[in-house]
C-alpha cells in the first residue's frame, strides 16, 4: 500500500474506532502475519479492532472507496491460511466483538457476536440443560465467527452435525459496507439457503457480525469408552463395524501410537503406550438403551481385535479423557518444533487404505506423520512433523501433504472436512470441481463481493473459469 495512501487510511481508521484500536507498528503487525498454517506468512498494512457492526461497516466503506483489500480475522486458529493477508491491506480483527447478546432457552437459540470463543457459550449454558453442539478441538480458543467462516466440525458433530447445521441466521457486512441480516431465530425460513452460502465461505462473501445459533438439549445419559488396539487396521475396521451395525455414536475419535506418547507425557491419563491405536467412543441419548449400545460396541471392538475396552468411571474421568483428545495438538510441541495438519476426508471403509498410504508417503518424503482425527465421519488429520527453519524439510512437507490429499481424492473423498481451502489448497479446487462448478462459485462471489477486495485470493483458483489474478504473499496491493 502506498505510504501516502496508508497514512490517510490509518488516520481515518483512528477516527472510526479510536486510536487505541488501530495497529501499525511492525512489531504489532507481525503477530497477524499468519494463522495456524505457518508455512505462508505476510503481514497486513494495518490492523483494526471494530467494536460493533457499525464500526465494521464504516471500515469496509472506507476500504471500498479507496480500493484497498481487506479481510476479517478471528482468533487465528484456522489451519489453511484463511486469514492470511495475501496482498497486505487492512485486517479487521473481530475478537473485541465478544458479547453473548441473548440466550433464549424457550425458543432454543442464542445470539452471539463473532468474537465469542466457542467454549464461552458452552460455559454460559451450563446448568440450563442445553448446549451448543459444534465443539472443535480448538474450542477453548477458536471463535464462533471463525467457526462460521470455515464451517467447523469437531468430535461430536458425527451425530449432531457441523456448524452450518446449528446456525439459524447471521448479521453481516457486505463488501460495500451494507449491513444485512440473513435468516434469524425462526426455523426453516423460506427461499434460498443464503445462510448456508455464507457459512463456510471463508470470509469471501461477507463479514459476519452477529450469529443466531441453535441450542441442543443435553442428553439424558452418556457412555464413554476407550478401545485399545494392537494395529491401526483393527481400529479402523472397528469403526466400520460400529457404524455398519446402525449405531451412530455422539463421537468416534482415533489416535495412533505416535501421538499417544506426547498426549500421555502432557496429561498422564494412563494411555497404553504400546498400543498401535486407540478409539475414543461416546454414545449419548435416552438412558434406556445406552447400556445396550455400549455392550454392542464393546462386542464389535473385541471382534475386530481390541485388546481391551475401558469405560470412563465417572464424569471427571470422562472430561479428562476429552481434555486429552482436544488438547492433543498442543502436545505436539513435545515431538517437533513445527507441524502441518492436513484435513482430508475419505469414506469410512477407506480408512485402512488411506492410513497405509499416509505411512508410505511419510517414508517416501522422510517426514514423520502422526494421526489424531474424527474417525467416525472419515475426516482425517495427519500431522506432519518438521522444522520450518529448514527450507528443505518445508518443501518435503508440502510435497507429502499434496500426495496425501491427492490420495483422499482418489478414494472418492475431499481435501477438506472443516479447515477450509484458504490459500493452502486453492490448487486442489480444479481437481475437485469442473469449470462450470467454479464459475458458479465465482458468480456468487461476484454478486456479493464484485471488486474482490474482500478476502482476495482465497478459496477460488486462478483458472477453471474463474479468471482471477493470483497474488502470493509478499506482493503488496498498489493504490
Amino acid at each position: 500500500m502506498a505510504t501516502l495512501a496508508l497514512h490517510t487510511i490509518v488516520n481515518s481508521l483512528r477516527e472510526i474506532v479510536g486510536p487505541e484500536n488501530v495497529l501499525t507498528a511492525r512489531s504489532d503487525l507481525v503477530v497477524y502475519e499468519c494463522d495456524g498454517f505457518t508455512i505462508e506468512k505476510n503481514s497486513p498494512d494495518v490492523v483494526v479492532f471494530p467494536r460493533n457492526a457499525a464500526d465494521v461497516s464504516r471500515v469496509v466503506k472506507l476500504c471500498d472507496r479507496a480500493g484497498v483489500p481487506f479481510l476479517p480475522r478471528g482468533a487465528g486458529t484456522s489451519l489453511a491460511g484463511g486469514c492470511l493477508p495475501v496482498g497486505g491491506g487492512v485486517m479487521i480483527v473481530l475478537t473485541r466483538m465478544k458479547r453473548i447478546l441473548e440466550i433464549n432457552l424457550r425458543d432454543r437459540y442464542a445470539i452471539v457476536e463473532p468474537g465469542v470463543v466457542n467454549v464461552w457459550l458452552t460455559n454460559a449454558l451450563k446448568g440450563n440443560g442445553f448446549h451448543y453442539a459444534p465443539d472443535p478441538s480448538s474450542q477453548g480458543a477458536c471463535t464462533i465467527g471463525g467457526n462460521v467462516a470455515t464451517n467447523s466440525g469437531g468430535p461430536h458433530t458425527l451425530k449432531y452435525g457441523v456448524t452450518v447445521n446449528h446456525v439459524l441466521g447471521v448479521e453481516c457486512v457486505l463488501a460495500d459496507g451494507r449491513i444485512v441480516q440473513i435468516g434469524g431465530p425462526a426455523e426453516d425460513p423460506l427461499g434460498l439457503d443464503l445462510v448456508g452460502a455464507i457459512v463456510g465461505s471463508e470470509g469471501t462473501l461477507a463479514i459476519v457480525t452477529k450469529v443466531w445459533v441453535r441450542l441442543t438439549r443435553n442428553p439424558q445419559g452418556v457412555r464413554t469408552m476407550l478401545g485399545v488396539f494392537e494395529s491401526v487396521d483393527d481400529a479402523t475396521n472397528a469403526i466400520s463395524e460400529i457404524i455398519g451395525a446402525g449405531i451412530v455414536p455422539a463421537a468416534l475419535e482415533m489416535m495412533d501410537q505416535g501421538i499417544l506418547a506426547a498426549v500421555e507425557a502432557a496429561f498422564q491419563f494412563g494411555f497404553p503406550l504400546d498400543a498401535q491405536a486407540i478409539l475414543l467412543i461416546e454414545v449419548d441419548g435416552l438412558e434406556a438403551g445406552l447400556d445396550q449400545q455400549r455392550d454392542r460396541i464393546i462386542e464389535l471392538c473385541k471382534k475386530c481385535g481390541a485388546r481391551e475396552v475401558r469405560l470412563a468411571r465417572d464424569e471427571k474421568e470422562r472430561l479428562k479423557l476429552w481434555k486429552c483428545r482436544k488438547q492433543a495438538f498442543g502436545a505436539i510441541g513435545r515431538l517437533s518444533p513445527s507441524y502441518c495438519t492436513q484435513d482430508g476426508v475419505v469414506p469410512r471403509t477407506q480408512l485402512p487404505h488411506i492410513l497405509r498410504r499416509i505411512t508410505d508417503i511419510s517414508r517416501k518424503w522422510d517426514i514423520r506423520v502422526v494421526n489424531v482425527f474424527h474417525a467416525g465421519d472419515g475426516n482425517i488429520h495427519p500431522i506432519l512433523l518438521f522444522d520450518e527453519r529448514d527450507a528443505e524439510q518445508t518443501k518435503r512437507v508440502l510435497q507429502a501433504s499434496n500426495e496425501i490429499l491427492d490420495a483422499c481424492l482418489e478414494c472418492g473423498g475431499s481435501v477438506t472436512g472443516e479447515h477450509g481451502i484458504g490459500v493452502e489448497k486453492i490448487h486442489f479446487m480444479q481437481k475437485m470441481f469442473n469449470d462450470g462448478d467454479l464459475t458458479a462459485m465465482k458468480n456468487l462471489r461476484d454478486a456479493l463481493n464484485p471488486k474482490n477486495n474482500l478476502s482476495p485470493d482465497k478459496l477460488l483458483p486462478t483458472a477453471g473459469g474463474c479468471g482471477m489474478e493470483q497474488k502470493r504473499p509478499g506482493r503488496r496491493a498498489a493504490l
